[in-house]
């Protein structure tokens, strides 16, 4: 179990589903985001449920790895879910959502094509709050040690005697 999310103990799934909207790849209800296939969930305790999808949905669009599942860029974002964090997650989301509604013509969550949604990010790609959830990002996502399989990597070497003689060379695709 991921660290930074926590489980939805004692649910069923057609209980976790009972009254929750389903928005795209989320599920959303009185105090949480879940997966839509009810896969994995988090409680809020700062944010609206649905600005936190959008800020899933925006880690997504930012850093995009088809074989990386939501949890993880929902694991990601995670500490903006604070008391201290997320009045300025918030006023960024609703920034994004009113940007996307002048051009696209919906909410930034509502938008079908990851195309057009990164056409809003890229119109505010020198926005102090895009900046810091980018840039939160690189760590948020990629210090996860359950997505570097995914990647290849194995990890730090220095504790095994460094890579010269733990597969430096191994590498097809170089050369």
């Amino acid at each position: 179990m991921n660290t930074h999310t926590k489980p939805l103990r004692g649910m069923t799934r057609r209980q976790l589903l009972t009254g929750a909207t389903a928005m795209g790849a989320f599920v959303i209800g009185s105090g949480y985001v879940a997966g839509s296939n009810a896969a994995w969930a988090t409680e809020m305790q700062a944010m609206s449920p649905e600005g936190f999808a959008t800020l899933v949905q925006m880690a997504r669009d930012i850093y995009p790895h088809d074989r990386v599942a939501d949890e993880y860029y929902a694991a990601a974002v995670k500490g903006y879910d604070t008391q201290d964090k997320a009045e300025m997650a918030e006023q960024g989301i609703a920034a994004l959502n009113a940007r996307a509604m002048e051009m696209k013509g919906d909410d930034y969550l509502n938008i079908g094509w990851e195309r057009d949604r990164v056409d809003v990010l890229r119109s505010m790609e020198d926005d102090a709050f895009f900046q810091t959830v980018r840039g939160g990002l690189v760590t948020g996502l990629y210090n996860q040690k359950a997505i570097w399989p995914i990647f290849g990597y194995e990890g730090e070497s220095y504790s095994q005697g460094g890579y010269i003689n733990r597969g430096f060379d191994d590498i097809t695709w170089v050369g």
